[in-house]
């Protein structure tokens, strides 16, 4: 689904699908430099990341596991609740191993430092994060992103795996919920 179809339920569109693109196409250059010669597993947060992990995986030279953990702190609302659920965990052992966190939107932090602590339990060679967007805004709690596709601003968006509740996350570009959608 492209803008056009839904351009009453956006604001503005933030990002195109060919710059989503050409992002992605670079993070997996650097992805593909910083880790070479080493095994890497992918890990997707779902339900978000699946686009961007699909087309991230696609662009990557380099041979990669994937497996994916569903983590939320949402419900059907447009803000963070402040709690975390594992609502699926990863069914790889990631002991020794280098792992790259695949995320669609790092807006407070929280969720995600939940995550990565929890990660790090588990005793993994190495352990980064890749965000296709980060709300810089929002940020309430620091967490070392290694790779970000785009930064935006504090507002609610959909697209490119990031829905308001379920819907618009087939759409190709990223934009701006428009407020009587939600409201």
């Amino acid at each position: 689904m492209d803008d056009t179809q839904i351009a009453g339920d956006l604001t503005r569109v933030l990002i195109s699908k060919e710059q989503l693109e050409t992002r992605m196409a670079e993070l997996a250059a650097e992805i593909d430099r910083d880790y070479e010669g080493r095994d890497l597993l992918l890990v997707g947060v779902l339900n978000g990341a699946v686009m961007v992990m699909a087309d991230l995986s696609r662009a990557l030279r380099s041979r990669v596991r994937m497996d994916w953990m569903a983590i939320s702190s949402y419900g059907s609302g447009t803000q963070s609740s402040g709690v975390v659920r594992i609502l699926k965990d990863l069914n790889t052992d990631i002991s020794g191993m280098h792992v790259l966190v695949v995320e669609d939107i790092i807006d407070t932090g929280l969720t995600l430092s939940y995550l990565i602590s929890n990660l790090k339990s588990r005793n993994p060679a190495s352990l980064k994060i890749m965000t296709a967007f980060r709300k810089p805004e929002a940020q309430q709690m620091a967490v070392e992103v290694s790779y970000v596709g785009f930064d935006i601003p504090n507002e609610f968006v959909v697209g490119y795996g990031l829905d308001y509740d379920g819907h618009y996350r087939n759409l190709t570009s990223v934009g701006t919920l428009a407020p009587h959608v939600y409201s």
